[in-house]
């Protein structure tokens, strides 16, 4: 209700609310009147409404003890509404938030038990706190949480979404590349060829693409392609096609593939682009469950990268043909 433009709005609110439960405290006095009292063995008035020959309506008055239940919950309604937020932007006579009051107080209880805990591992190298159980069970239930939406229970990814249980990785693996991807987030961006290159010469540019990896391709299209690579890809890809971890430009001389690699995927990627972004989490998780979250990306590997390992080796698995990194820790 903060976020009113005007007084009118605010006013207006109050105005409905408290109109509607005035009316229903009103119409209830006026419907215990209206009901003529039926004094003890004394048959109530009868209506005029009649069904199934033999089924008749009478005018009786609700039982008391009814009448003051709903009577209670009109004097609660305006109770709860004096004392917490409800009227516009009236911030109820004992000042409850749910973000500041509720959410707050639990965030703080929360902190208290368990902060001892992250600050312990906080405190680890991430490869130490990938061999520990504790750790690692923690950090299972983090990726679960925040992660398996888009790269699965398994952490072995999707279409478009990177697989985090491999040797490859587009922005690098060792454990200060991991928590960077996942603290700061990543945005890989594949330029749109196909209006520079046209139709004959992103197909072209995609049969050498996939002779790369050892494809079965069109061996005229691919030596013409290759000019076409060298002219316009390499600045990302590199002379080779290994691909470039410093900007998360994938190997495309492997068989690990984002999208997909056949020829018509292959087209579709270097003609139109692609956009994908891996979300910042620092700012929603802090620190210490980054850590941990790293931690267990990193157990999930087979191969572990060296901590001062550059570029992928030659063997290592990327992403999509001619596409930009992936938005993902990989």
């Amino acid at each position: 209700m903060s976020d009113f433009v005007s007084g009118f709005w605010d006013m207006y609110v109050r105005v409905i609310v408290l109109a509607s439960i005035l009316a229903c405290g009103v119409f209830l006095w006026m419907q215990s009147k209206g009901a003529p009292a039926v004094a003890a063995g004394a048959e109530a008035e009868k209506m005029d409404h009649v069904w199934d020959e033999t089924l008749q309506e009478y005018n009786n008055p609700l039982p008391l003890w009814w009448s003051y239940l709903f009577y209670i919950t009109v004097v609660f309604a305006l109770v709860y509404l004096a004392l917490y937020p409800g009227l516009g932007s009236n911030p109820g006579m004992l000042g409850w938030t749910s973000h500041e009051s509720q959410y707050g107080a639990e965030m703080k209880a929360a902190d208290a038990t368990y902060g001892p805990i992250f600050d312990k591992f906080a405190k680890m190298d991430i490869q130490a706190v990938a061999a520990n159980p504790e750790a690692k069970q923690m950090g299972e239930r983090l990726f679960l949480t925040y992660c398996a939406q888009c790269h699965g229970s398994d952490g072995k990814g999707a279409k478009g979404f990177p697989n985090l249980a491999d040797a490859d990785w587009l922005y690098g693996g060792t454990p200060e590349k991991i928590k960077e991807s996942i603290a700061e987030g990543r945005m890989g961006v594949m330029p749109a060829w196909g209006p520079q290159l046209g139709a004959e010469g992103v197909k072209d540019v995609a049969n050498y693409v996939r002779s790369l990896s050892g494809q079965q391709t069109d061996s005229v299209r691919a030596a013409r392609g290759k000019d076409i690579f060298a002219t316009n890809c390499v600045a990302c890809h590199g002379p080779d096609g290994k691909g470039n971890q410093a900007i998360g430009a994938p190997n495309l001389t492997d068989n690990i593939w984002l999208y997909g690699s056949s020829e018509a995927t292959v087209i579709e990627t270097i003609t139109k682009g692609r956009t994908n972004q891996m979300p910042v989490w620092k700012n929603f998780l802090g620190d210490s469950k980054v850590h941990l979250l790293a931690a267990y990306v990193y157990s999930l590997s087979p191969v572990k990268a060296e901590p001062a390992a550059a570029p992928a080796p030659a063997a290592a698995p990327a992403a999509a043909p001619a596409e930009a990194a992936p938005a993902a820790a990989k």
